[in-house]
């Protein structure tokens, strides 16, 4: 198997106090336009931030300009919605160079993307959508991964995802997909949270029991977000991983567990859609803190 163990190197790390191998210990916010004033305005005492790559692979302009002036005083997440990982076709290559250059530039402490497909060569799909769970698919996603992993010259944290159909075709568990696929290919785990109470109240499973089976050792950034409600076509109640309002009871309860699980992680609280006042992002983003201090001091009791 192909050594995919590679350092992420920080140019910022020390003035960022991060972990050797990542982002520090904190909470963060998804970078968006609409907070780039308030951010330079007041720099915020946050854990770090996060972007959508495919909002920066262009040479410069007005957005490259913000993100530069926030990267130099805060660590950074880059996190990519378009390489169709779960697709047919191997991962674009001038996709992949423009990817490459933007990691370049920025040196994020973490790059991550979905366990998903979103195109099939000819036609691409604004969402993000779900894979059979069989060998075939399996030693697909691993090739995929591997190409990933080479031509960025980094490791790459996968993303469990939020489903709201499963094929019939599944061989493999979820979870134990996404076991194999990170013990062959040595990509990271992005835990997300919401996604996994979504997955399991809209396919009727415990959630506490996936969280279990997923490989957590490999975890290097939680995502934690709110959810909507919608109706199926047979009348009973679909969750939609829609990133437009507070997180739920339900999901800080999942992710306390999480932490009860993984220790202390980087946690992105991700609000994509209806965003409120940064202040209020801010705000939510401490509760994330202050359930990582509280499972950073149980830890320190472990003995």
């Amino acid at each position: 198997m192909p050594s995919h163990e590679l350092t992420v190197v920080s140019a910022c790390a020390a003035a960022f106090q991060a972990r050797p191998d990542g982002l520090p210990l904190r909470a963060g916010v998804g970078l968006k336009p609409e907070y780039f004033r308030t951010i330079v305005d007041t720099w915020p005492d946050i854990g770090f931030f996060e972007i959508h790559a495919e909002n920066y692979m262009v040479a410069g302009g007005p957005f490259h300009h913000c993100l530069t002036a926030i990267r130099e005083r805060y660590p950074l997440s880059i996190h990519g919605v378009g390489l169709s990982i779960g697709g047919e076709q191997a991962p674009d290559p001038e996709h992949l160079g423009r990817l490459r250059k933007l990691l370049d530039r920025y040196q994020p402490e973490a790059f991550s993307e979905h366990l998903a497909w979103s195109n099939n060569g000819r036609f691409f799909l604004n969402d993000l959508l779900p894979v059979p769970y069989c060998v075939a698919t399996l030693t697909r996603i691993c090739n995929h991964i591997d190409q990933i992993q080479t031509r960025l010259g980094r490791r790459m944290l996968l993303e469990n995802p939020a489903t709201y159909v499963e094929f019939a075709a599944s061989t493999f568990e979820e979870a134990d997909f996404i076991c194999e696929v990170i013990r062959r290919t040595g990509c990271g785990l992005l835990l997300d949270v919401n996604n996994i109470h979504v997955s399991c109240f809209n396919h009727h499973r415990d959630a506490t029991g996936y969280l279990r089976a997923l490989p957590l050792h490999a975890t290097g950034e939680i995502h934690i977000a709110g959810f909507a409600r919608d109706v199926d076509p047979t009348g009973n109640c679909l969750l939609i991983d829609a990133h437009d309002c507070p997180v739920a009871p339900a999901v800080w309860q999942l992710y306390d567990q999480a932490l009860e699980l993984t220790g202390p992680q980087p946690t992105l609280l991700e609000r994509d859609r209806d965003l409120p006042p940064f202040d209020v992002l801010l705000d939510e983003s401490r509760q994330a803190e202050k359930r990582l201090a509280r499972a950073t001091r149980a830890q320190k009791l472990i003995p």
